[in-house]
Order: structure tokens, then sequence, then C-alpha cells
């Protein structure tokens, strides 16, 4: 009988890190998916004040950058103009918007010089410092300033295009460097709802 008690004993105190686990496990499926967007007021290229509530109605294709960006703001933008052309008139469905990272240099001039040489609906969004730090705080974009040779920087950012319904709700973020045709499929399902 003393034998058994022990085994009794021992598999209880086992067990129980094990319910533990299980509270946990759910705990964090209840919390997995953080919130992603908020808030903001910024302009637009034609100085225009725009804010979050501007970009309900429609799902929302959303990416943070800067216009003196070598690679990944450039490339993204360029994939983003022919998913909307891909798209035909759906396009028009659509918000598509271009938040600078770097708003020292990203006047609103030179956000509508910059995004010329994309497709005419992508929007671009600038401000102070300290709103489009909010912005990007808002919607969990990375961002740091980082010097460069000749007294210039550069700035690090997030590569990510995060997608919204229409109700401003995060659905998916289309990630850099996937294959074009995922990132059309996926502004496809999100104009479906």
């Amino acid at each position: 009988m003393r034998i058994l008690s022990k085994f009794v004993l021992a598999a209880l105190i086992c067990a129980a890190p094990l319910a533990a686990c299980d509270r946990t496990t759910e705990h964090a499926k209840a919390n997995a998916s953080a919130k992603v967007g908020g808030p903001f007021q910024l302009v637009d290229q034609d100085g225009k004040a725009v804010t979050d509530k501007d970009l309900l109605g429609k799902p929302t294709a959303i990416f943070f950058g800067f216009t003196f960006c070598p690679e990944v703001c450039p490339t993204t933008l360029t994939e983003m103009t022919g998913w909307l052309k891909d798209l035909g008139p759906d396009a028009d469905k659509l918000n598509v918007v271009f938040v600078s990272v770097d708003p020292e240099r990203d006047t609103p001039e030179q956000l509508k010089l910059y995004l010329s040489n994309f497709d005419h609906r992508i929007r671009g969004l600038t401000g102070t410092t300290a709103q489009t730090d909010a912005a990007a705080k808002a919607y969990r974009v990375y961002h740091r300033k980082v010097a460069i040779e000749g007294g210039e920087y550069t700035v690090d950012h997030s590569s990510a295009v995060y997608l919204f319904d229409a109700k401003g709700n995060f659905v998916e973020p289309i990630g850099y460097g996937s294959p074009p045709e995922r990132g059309l499929a996926q502004l496809k399902a999100l104009l479906k709802g």
C-alpha cells in the first residue's frame, strides 16, 4: 500500500506541470494574434489630413517605408503596381497606402514625386516624427535610423505589406519576397472578404 501511495504521489507531481501547460497553451491561443493597426493622424502627398478612419469602408493594403530606400520599398511598390494592374477594375475597391518612416526627408512633395513612379492609386502618408512613430507603433512596424558614410543615414524597417478588411481588422501580411502570384491571390481574397 505504501508503494502504491508513493507511486500515486509521484504521478500527481509529474502531472501537475502538464495541467498548467494546458492552461498556458489555451492562454497563448487566446492571445496568439496581437493587435495590428490603430489610430493615426498624418497627411498625404497632397497635404490633405488623413486618419485611420478615412481608410474604413474599403479593404486596405498598407506598407511602411521611405523614399530613399534602396531596395525593399521600390521593389514592393513595383510589385503593388503590378498587382493593381492585374486586379483590373477591382483595384479601385482597395486602399493602398505607403507610410513614411523617414519624415525628415519624406515631405508631402517628396512623396508625390516618388510615388509618381508607381500606380496612381498608391497614396503616400507622412507627418511629424511623433506622428509617424505613433503610426508605426500602432501597426507594430519596426524602424530605426542608421548612420552611413558621409554623414547620411538610412532607415531599417519592417518589410511586410499589412492587409486589413473594410472594417479595419488586420487580416494577414504579404511577406517581402513572397512569390508575386501569392501576393496577388492574397489581395483577391481580401477583396472577396
